[in-house]
């Protein structure tokens, strides 16, 4: 039977064959695939009820289903490859970004800290499937995090949910703010500064990579402007002062294999080589010294991702890494941005629009 493109109402007798052909389909077909063409087909199927039922507004609390009535609940986006919307090829990153919850890390002093955590998680999705379960990464999380620590915790939910998910590649991302205690410069003062960190697990074919990104935010003096301002203080008496500008790096590494790379060696890398770190607790000796310590290590953003290089490259610890600075100017309306890798894990012919734009510290 062919009415495509035909002009006029169908009579019965083609009725009554387009509904053989329906049921005829339908019999063999998945539930899910008749619910998404439509849901009323399902009461032109032999065994459905004659009428639509009256359904009860009002919510079950002492309802709870049994393992019958689970099993025969539609699950759609498990469904089969002919649900599949669009192209079907392999999708690389596919599950949950922002889940929150508590995370327990250690600290290099031997102590401890719960954190909360943002949670990224993702797994790859072969062409021929039509979704995940994105549940499940949760469950992983909750069923390892009291017990476990950080790493330990990517490590063991990644062992579940490959499992449960059947996927080849699958990552995970854990952001969180450390405070650590830091003193200032010379009135013997401490205050708590908060560093952004993120750790990062993937997984590609049962290979594993660790991780850690970590933002910096210190002051960046202009080299430019300060001999500027100095050659105008010499040669014409005139005050002046060089701009400098809070300034943020990223800094990315993969952790050898079989080291532990703490996250206070990390931030000490980057202050050894970047030495004006901006400052927590500030009397006026702090203030006077912060600005000596500028003058004293003035810095280009390109001199700047080269200096965290230099303390990265004399790492052992630390494999392939990448350096984001972005200079955040108060002589210009735009900012000064750089980027440096090192190694194959970072290297990217195409950026995120968003990329320099995401360097700004929020406090």
């Amino acid at each position: 039977m062919n009415i495509q493109g035909r002009i006029g109402t169908p009579d019965m007798d083609e009725a009554k064959a387009a509904l053989e052909t329906l049921r005829l389909w339908a019999a063999e077909a998945h539930p899910g695939e008749v619910a998404a063409l439509d849901p009323a087909i399902a009461r032109l199927l032999p065994g459905a009820p004659a009428s639509y039922p009256d359904l009860a507004r009002v919510y079950d609390a002492t309802f709870r289903p049994d393992a019958a009535y689970k099993a025969a609940m539609p699950d759609l986006q498990n469904g089969p490859a002919s649900l599949i919307v669009g192209a079907k090829t392999r999708i690389e990153h596919v599950g949950i970004s922002n889940f929150r919850l508590p995370i327990k890390y250690r600290l290099r002093d031997g102590g401890e800290v719960v954190l909360e955590t943002s949670v990224t998680g993702s797994v790859s999705l072969e062409a021929e499937k039509k979704g995940i379960n994105m549940s499940r990464i949760l469950r992983s999380f909750y069923a390892h995090a009291e017990r476990e620590f950080s790493f330990e915790v990517m490590a063991a939910a990644l062992d579940d949910y490959v499992e449960n998910l059947e996927s080849f590649d699958a990552r995970l991302m854990m952001r969180f703010s450390l405070p650590l205690q830091v003193e200032s410069l010379r009135s013997g003062l401490s205050g708590w500064q908060y560093y952004d960190i993120a750790l990062e697990m993937v997984d590609q074919g049962g290979v594993r990579t660790k991780i850690v990104h970590l933002d910096f935010v210190y002051s960046s003096t202009c080299p430019c402007s300060l001999e500027l301002s100095e050659d105008a203080r010499i040669r014409r008496g005139r005050l002046a002062t060089p701009h400098s500008q809070r300034s943020v790096a990223r800094i990315s590494v993969v952790v050898e294999p079989g080291q532990v790379l703490w996250f206070e060696d990390l931030i000490e890398i980057a202050r050894a080589n970047v030495p004006t770190e901006t400052q927590v607790m500030v009397k006026r000796e702090d203030e006077q010294a912060f600005a000596e310590l500028n003058a004293a290590n003035p810095i280009f953003v390109e001199d700047a991702v080269r200096a965290f290089a230099a303390g990265l490259m004399a790492e052992p610890r630390v494999g392939d890494f990448r350096v984001i600075a972005s200079h955040q100017e108060s002589l210009h309306s735009h900012d000064a941005v750089a980027l440096l890798t090192e190694g194959p894990t970072f290297a990217a012919a195409s950026l995120d629009p968003q990329l320099f734009a995401s360097l700004i510290h929020r406090g």
